[in-house]
């Protein structure tokens, strides 16, 4: 299974990102293995399961580079991205 997943990051900043392992994938963010999120701490708010590769790295693109499917997906999970 591969997994495209969103980040939060305490100030509310957004990661988007893709993997084969969540729970490892996460971890790592969080350890600090990871150069682009390196030193915060990053919350896991929302992820979707492919069975292609090659799917889930058209969605994980589809959010970097297309700003009305980012929108379309905050509208989506709204409540999970209020700060806490």
């Amino acid at each position: 299974m591969h997994y495209f997943y969103v980040l939060q990051r305490i100030n509310g900043e957004l990661y988007f990102g893709s993997t084969n392992d969540l729970r490892g994938r996460i971890f790592d963010h969080n350890a600090g293995r990871s150069f682009t999120t390196r030193g915060d701490k990053w919350k896991l708010i929302y992820y979707e399961a492919y069975a292609d590769e090659r799917d889930t790295r058209r969605r994980e693109q589809q959010m970097k580079y297309h700003g009305q499917a980012k929108r379309w997906l905050k509208d989506r999970i709204k409540n999970s991205l209020r700060q806490r």
